[in-house]
């Protein structure tokens, strides 16, 4: 029996499918032929507000939308993350979907002392990340925070693990061939749901 995946597709433009939006596909293309279940949420479709107090975070209820997302966040076994980076982060829009979907009561709950208790664990993740520098400059002189935030102190804080990371550089200036590795690379992995 093969894996049950969600795709999340976090690039906010929904007027062209771009890099992310073709990225998803081969993720998916390669998993479905390896005979996972995918599902697929493109984030820029979706409509939602963003929070503005630590009240809503904490007990406000979850519009329909980001209800059924957290409903197939709940059924997947994996993960897959994929965005732009935009001024060193994933998209606002992204990060308010995850504070929407990630909140107490369903991702995690306090505990009086220590840390939160949480309710995604058995679960792993990937995130691919796309952005015009190439990868080995964001990795080592911007030491990849992006990608160590989300790892660590989203996906990791509420239980995905492990969460492992590709990141997809100098995409202005590659060549195709360069980018048809990628793909290949990208349904290898969806073939193996990493």
């Amino acid at each position: 029996m093969g894996t049950r995946i969600l795709i999340l597709n976090g690039h906010p433009d929904t007027a062209r499918k771009g890099l992310c939006g073709a990225l998803a596909d081969a993720y998916a293309d390669g998993a479905v032929s390896a005979g996972h279940t995918v599902d697929r949420l493109d984030i820029g479709a979706l409509h939602f507000d963003l929070l503005r107090s630590q009240a809503e975070f904490e007990t406000g209820r979850a519009p329909p939308e980001i209800a059924a997302a957290q409903e197939a966040i709940r059924r997947a076994d994996h993960l897959v993350v994929i965005f732009p980076l935009w001024l060193g982060d994933m998209p606002a829009l992204l990060k308010g979907f995850f504070e929407q979907t990630l909140r107490p009561g369903f991702a995690f709950d306090y505990r009086p002392n220590g840390f939160p208790l949480k309710h995604l664990g058995g679960r792993s993740a990937r995130i691919v990340v796309t952005m015009g520098m190439p990868a080995i400059v964001y990795r080592w002189y911007f030491r990849a925070h992006a990608v160590k935030n989300l790892k660590r102190n989203i996906l990791g804080f509420v239980g995905y693990g492990p969460v492992r990371d590709t990141i997809v550089g100098g995409v202005a200036s590659a060549k195709p061939g360069a980018i048809a590795r990628h793909f290949d690379a990208i349904r290898a992995l969806g073939r193996a749901a990493r």
